[in-house]
C-alpha cells in the first residue's frame, strides 16, 4: 500500500515537476482574489453610501435605482455565467489577459454581497449618532466621514474577511475560461496522468489549509475588536 501511494505520489506531483501546476495555480488564485476583494470593497462601499444616504435622507434617487438594478442582477445570477458573459461577449472580440476579466468578473460580483456589508454596518449605527454630529454643526458629509464611516468599517470587518475567504473558494470556476487557477491545476496534473484522487483531494487539502489559516486569522481579528470595545 505505502509503495503504491508512493509511485501515486511520484507520479503525480514529482514526474515533470507537476506539482508547479498547483503552486502556479495557487498564485494565480490569490491574485484574482485580493485584486478581486479590492475592487469589491470599492464597489460596495460606494453602493452602500448611496443606498444609505437615500434611505436616510432621500437622496441620490437616480444612482439609488442603477444600485438596486446592479444588485438585482448580480445577486440573482451565477457567478460562473456572470464570468463567461463577460470573458466571451464583453470582451470576445478583443484580446486581454484572462486574469484580469476574472478579477473584473469576480470584483463586480463581490462588490454586490460587499454593498450589503457595508450598509448594515452604516445601518447599526444608531440614529442619534448622525441627529449628535448634525447637532455639532457638521454638514451631512462630514458626519458620514467623521462619525459614522469609522463605527460601520469597524463592524464589518469580520464580514469582509469572511467575504474574501467564499470569494477564494468562488475563484475555482475560472477554468471555464481556460485560466490556470488552483482547481484547474489539479485537473490538468489528472488529465496527464490519469489519476484523480491524489491530484484533486491535494487541491481540496490546499483551499481547506488556506480557508483555516484565514478563519483563525478573522478570529484573532474578533477577538482584538471586542477587546477594543472593553
Amino acid at each position: 500500500m505505502f509503495e503504491n501511494f508512493r509511485e501515486q505520489f511520484i507520479l503525480n506531483f514529482i514526474d515533470d515537476n507537476r506539482w508547479q501546476y498547483l503552486t502556479n495555480g495557487l498564485l494565480l488564485t490569490l491574485k484574482i482574489s485580493i485584486f478581486s476583494i479590492i475592487i469589491g470593497i470599492i464597489l460596495g462601499f460606494i453602493i452602500a453610501v448611496i443606498k444609505y444616504s437615500h434611505d436616510n435622507n432621500g437622496n441620490c434617487k437616480i444612482l439609488n435605482f442603477i444600485c438596486d438594478i446592479y444588485l438585482t442582477i448580480i445577486r440573482g445570477t451565477p457567478v460562473v455565467v456572470q464570468l463567461l458573459i463577460i470573458y466571451f461577449v464583453i470582451f470576445g472580440s478583443t484580446r486581454i489577459d484572462k486574469s484580469f476579466v476574472a478579477i473584473i468578473a469576480f470584483g463586480i460580483n463581490s462588490g454586490a454581497y460587499q454593498a450589503e456589508i457595508f450598509r448594515s454596518g452604516l445601518n447599526s449605527i444608531p440614529r442619534g449618532q448622525y441627529e449628535a454630529g448634525r447637532s455639532l454643526g457638521f454638514s451631512s458629509n462630514q458626519t458620514m466621514v467623521k462619525i459614522i464611516m469609522p463605527q460601520a468599517v469597524k463592524n464589518v470587518i469580520p464580514a469582509l474577511c469572511n467575504e474574501f475567504i467564499s470569494l477564494i473558494k468562488e475563484t475555482s470556476v475560472s477554468g471555464y475560461i481556460a485560466l490556470e487557477d488552483l482547481t484547474k491545476g489539479g485537473d490538468i496534473i489528472r488529465s496527464r496522468t490519469y489519476s484523480a484522487f491524489m491530484p484533486l483531494i491535494a487541491v481540496a487539502l490546499t483551499y481547506l489549509v488556506l480557508v483555516m489559516i484565514l478563519t483563525q486569522i478573522v478570529k484573532h481579528l474578533e477577538r482584538n475588536l471586542r477587546k477594543n470595545e472593553r
